[in-house]
């Protein structure tokens, strides 16, 4: 058997075992994979030539317009390994500043038959230190690598969240190609009232000020905000205007879990509470993008996240809007060959 068939062999086979082992344990363990050397059995050819694109605002530089979205590589663990797989771009994180355990197990749900995941981790991961050490390991990349910052809950329930994405961009900023801020995770109590119009003005003014402070005196790093899909005309209008208001943002990466339940779901965990991701969230993801798209018009990078399951769904984020996008609960589902399928597609 050749070379190729039994990269072929071996990847189908881990990809139909995994789906037979509780989502966390799956994923913990393709985690453990990457770090062992697992990519080299999947693919080994690089970026097809002519599928880069440079993106306006944020001067990101961008092998092709795939990327993996934040949850998968929470600690910053594998980042060089998804991008030899085939992926543009990759977003590490969710990271806190303290490390923090997340809620109790279960908290990960596979829906197969509905292809979703639904989940209520909030924010577990290593903190900052050992994310920042993980980052600064390698600054040789194929791709832009970013990071994810959020809030503890302990600083939530404060009040005092800002505090901790102004910490989270001081640390990450020489190590990261971009910063993203998520302030629409659903699985942090009053998170996402930081979408709040006064709320958000006061965020974007506090982390505005420490990014023109460190662009001056370092380097340029672009500055993205996840937004959450559920949301009605007048919130995202509110949200766009004050993105656009912002001293120092550069895009929006629309959009993160949904904790509204779509009446066709028939799967046996449809009920669980958390962030619903994979193809529920398709069109609810597709329709806040291009309302967001409507708003901002090319004044801010946008970034579609949602039910990208081939290339019919990543077309349809481009034609809402979006400059690239970033997938993660189609791996669960189609596996490492969904890189391949998208980034052909672009060519």
């Amino acid at each position: 058997m050749c070379v190729a068939n039994i990269e072929i062999t071996l990847h189908n086979l881990l990809t139909s075992l995994l789906k037979f082992l509780p989502p966390e344990t799956a994923h913990n363990l393709t985690i453990r994979g990457l770090k062992l050397g697992l990519a080299k059995f999947v693919r080994r050819d690089q970026h097809p030539p002519n599928s880069g694109v440079v993106l306006k605002n944020s001067k990101l530089n961008l092998p092709n317009r795939i990327g993996l979205a934040a949850g998968f590589d929470k600690n910053a663990e594998v980042f060089n390994a998804m991008l030899r797989l085939g992926f543009g771009f990759i977003e590490c994180g969710t990271v806190t500043p303290e490390p923090q355990s997340g809620n109790p197990l279960p908290r990960i749900f596979r829906l197969s038959e509905d292809q979703g995941v639904i989940n209520r981790l909030g924010f577990n991961n290593h903190g900052l230190d050992k994310f920042v050490r993980n980052l600064a390991l390698s600054t040789e990349r194929i791709g832009p690598v970013g990071a994810n910052i959020g809030a503890n809950k302990a600083s939530v329930e404060a009040g005092d969240a800002s505090k901790d994405y102004v910490t989270g961009i001081k640390a990450v900023w020489p190590y990261a190609d971009y910063i993203t801020l998520n302030i629409s995770s659903p699985n942090t109590p009053g998170l996402r009232n930081l979408q709040f119009v006064e709320e958000l003005k006061s965020l974007l003014e506090q982390v505005g000020t420490v990014g023109s402070s460190l662009c001056e005196r370092e380097k340029f790093r672009p500055l993205f905000l996840k937004i959450a899909p559920d949301m009605d005309d007048e919130s995202i209008e509110q949200i766009a205007r004050v993105s656009l208001d912002a001293p120092y943002l550069h895009g929006l990466v629309v959009s993160n879990t949904t904790v509204s339940r779509p009446g066709s779901l028939s799967s046996r965990y449809s009920e669980e509470s958390g962030g619903l991701s994979g193809k529920p969230l398709t069109a609810l993801s597709t329709e806040i993008l291009k309302a967001v798209a409507s708003e901002v018009g090319d004044r801010l990078d946008l970034i579609g996240v949602g039910g990208i399951f081939d290339a019919e769904d990543l077309q349809t984020k481009l034609d809402a809007g979006a400059q690239a996008v970033q997938l993660y609960t189609g791996l669960t589902f189609r596996g490492f060959d969904l890189i391949d399928e998208l980034v052909k597609s672009e060519c």
